[in-house]
């Protein structure tokens, strides 16, 4: 590394923790009052995707929806004024004829829709699943703090955790503030990104662990500095093999994988970011240290007579 500038990266921890802090909440804040637009994976019902002719207003196509009789819609723009999702509870009759009728109503001579898409899924089914998505999620954090504090320590596994936690909120907090549609496509990137970003944290824990028993002159904080910059080029590389992955599948994939693909976009840029200043720099506050590295060999006692 004599020829390598290190980067500071502890440097700024605690505008960090500041700004980490804020993103956190702001999630939350946004999970707690907006909630997350679920998709029907969840909630049971019918959603409708139409495309229309010309931009449409929603207030339009909720009135309209309201006067033919279907109440409680939740009508949403899909990337552009053109595209319009509803959703609403699950009528009786076929979906497609639902759907259909729909279309009827909301349409106009000069601006007709057309169904692009009909999606159905009973409510029992949507609440098992979305129990099961939780229960998901909770273990896998669980498992990955025990992978961590058997392979490491426990200070890392803590920090590991929280980044983990970090990622998951940013990323849902996100779809929540935005109103982004939230299925099980959605949450199996989630579930991705979870063992993505601890990957890139082990690659960086397992320098720290090196440069610990390799540095014997250097003080805590310049190992890590310098162990984050040795993993700097290695940490840009994979990530944007990944982004080119991903932005295929989001302008290519198609509409059943778009929402997989933003997600999966979204988390990749904070798994990144946790990686060094969420978990490695918990393990910093938390006191790591090269004693938590080497193996404290006891002296044998002398024999009894």
């Amino acid at each position: 590394m004599a020829d390598v500038r290190v980067i500071r990266f502890m440097r700024y921890r605690r505008l960090m923790a500041v700004l980490s802090g804020a993103i956190v909440l702001v999630g939350l804040v946004a999970i707690v009052l907006k909630g997350l637009n679920l998709g029907l994976d969840f909630t049971g019902g019918t959603s409708v995707e139409f495309r229309f002719a010309q931009a449409a207003h929603q207030a339009e196509v909720s009135r309209a929806l309201d006067e033919a009789g279907y109440e409680d819609a939740v009508v949403q723009y899909l990337g552009d004024a053109t595209s319009i999702q509803v959703r609403l509870p699950n009528q009786p009759g076929d979906a497609a004829s639902v759907a259909q009728r729909m279309a009827e109503a909301v349409s106009s001579p000069a601006n007709p829709a057309r169904v692009m898409q009909v999606d159905s899924v009973g409510a029992q089914i949507g609440d098992e699943l979305y129990l099961n998505s939780l229960i998901a999620v909770g273990l896998s954090l669980a498992m990955m703090m025990a992978y961590v504090s058997i392979r490491y320590q426990y200070k890392f596994a803590i920090g590991a955790v929280l980044s983990l936690v970090h990622d998951v909120l940013f990323t849902v907090g996100l779809f929540a503030l935005f109103g982004l549609p939230f299925d099980l496509t959605v949450l199996a990137a989630v579930l991705a990104l979870i063992g993505y970003s601890l990957n890139d944290t082990v690659v960086v824990f397992d320098r720290i662990r090196e440069n610990f028993r390799k540095l014997r002159k250097a003080d805590t904080v310049e190992v890590i500095d310098i162990s984050l910059t040795e993993t700097l080029s290695r940490t840009i590389n994979t990530v944007l093999t990944v982004v080119l992955v991903v932005l295929a599948l989001l302008f290519v994939g198609g509409p059943a994988l778009h929402w997989f693909a933003v997600a999966l976009l979204i988390g990749l840029f904070a798994g990144t970011y946790s990686s060094i200043y969420i978990a490695t720099a918990y393990a910093l506050f938390a006191g790591i240290s090269r004693d938590d590295f080497i193996v404290q060999v006891k002296k044998a006692e002398d024999e009894l007579p």
